[in-house]
């Protein structure tokens, strides 16, 4: 089968290649998928550059968490699916249910666990997940990871998000595309950040209430909270780079969702929660569960993932150049087919 496949030690692209492997098979409680699509998030340019947890993959690695196919062979014992089930993978494959805990098992594409970037893979049925029924292999591909971290920061924790409520988005990449859906069809207001025009108005388009560019703002979270009243909900995917200015961005008991890998240089003051009581949670993704609720509410709300580029098996190098410009919007998608 063909695979792409990270070599030992890469720390750039060119470590990246389209190889051919033996085909998987499934054995006991395990399930082999025939992938029809896959989604990349920044983890994977991480993990391909090597500055991901651990650093560069010791053994060779199939990249990428997101993918959905079909189920074309189920081992001994399994119960949850059958042949010609759609599916996708979850992110973390031990995470079933509950809060974050310290064993939610591999995290797929990285060193030591499965990639979805293959024409089959073999997973145990517990890391496996129904896809929405309204969806597409290609759109179902780009949730495992970006569309439940969207669900997980908006509408899980302490303080779920509930109708009326204002939400601030930072930038136009998967997670936040998504938690503009999501938060939209919970009969949410939007803000969303970004620092080209072009995209704040592709932006409304899909339903944002408010684009604000942020290179026009040096103080954004600030004039938000002047502007705007401050909002309940931040979906934080910068990181210590903006942190603070999330937190000054929010009004009384609002919640800022920490996801931040995007700008991790800084060193933010958490004293605007003294101010507002806020807090900040951690977001890692999520569970199995949350998975299934995701599919659930794309479903019963008609919702599409905002896919920005398509692209074959054979240009998986033009998809992770195109993930890492400045061209990049909602998701990259590839398909297998």
């Amino acid at each position: 089968m063909r695979a792409w496949q990270i070599a030992a030690g890469t720390t750039s692209l060119d470590g990246l290649s389209l190889v051919d492997l033996p085909t998987p098979e499934a054995g006991p409680g395990q399930v082999a998928i025939r992938v029809h699509a896959c989604s990349l998030n920044y983890r994977d340019q991480a993990i391909v550059k090597g500055v991901y947890m651990g650093g560069p993959v010791a053994t060779p690695t199939i990249p990428l968490s997101d993918g959905a196919g079909e189920v074309i062979a189920v081992g001994a014992g399994v119960t949850r699916f059958k042949v010609g089930d759609r599916v996708a993978g979850t992110f973390f494959q031990g995470w079933v249910d509950g809060p974050p805990n310290p064993t939610p098992g591999v995290a797929l594409g990285m060193a030591g666990a499965p990639g979805m970037l293959a024409e089959i893979v073999v997973l145990p049925e517990e890391g496996v997940v129904r896809i929405a029924r309204t969806l597409s292999y290609a759109e179902a591909a780009t949730l495992p990871c970006a569309g439940v971290t969207a669900w997980n920061a908006l509408f899980e924790g302490p303080r779920p998000m509930k109708p009326g409520e204002r939400v601030l988005l930072l930038g136009t990449g998967g997670v936040s595309m998504t938690a503009l859906l999501l938060a939209k069809a919970a009969g949410c207001e939007v803000i969303i950040t970004s620092s080209d025009n072009a995209k704040l108005e592709r932006a409304k388009a899909l339903g944002a209430d408010h684009g604000l560019n942020y290179k026009q703002h040096e103080d954004w979270g600030l004039h938000i909270a002047r502007a705007f009243g401050g909002v309940d909900k931040v979906v934080e995917v910068g990181g210590a780079g903006t942190a603070e200015q999330s937190m000054m961005a929010l009004r009384h008991n609002g919640e800022v969702s920490m996801i931040g890998v995007l700008s991790p240089v800084g060193g933010p003051n958490p004293r605007g929660l003294m101010m507002t009581g806020g807090i900040m949670r951690g977001i890692f993704v999520g569970s199995r569960r949350m998975a299934e609720k995701l599919a659930d509410a794309f479903d019963a709300n008609t919702l599409k993932p905002v896919i920005g580029a398509t692209f074959g098996m054979a240009q998986g190098r033009e998809a992770f150049d195109y993930v890492a410009s400045p061209a990049l919007f909602g998701k990259a998608v590839i398909t297998l087919d």
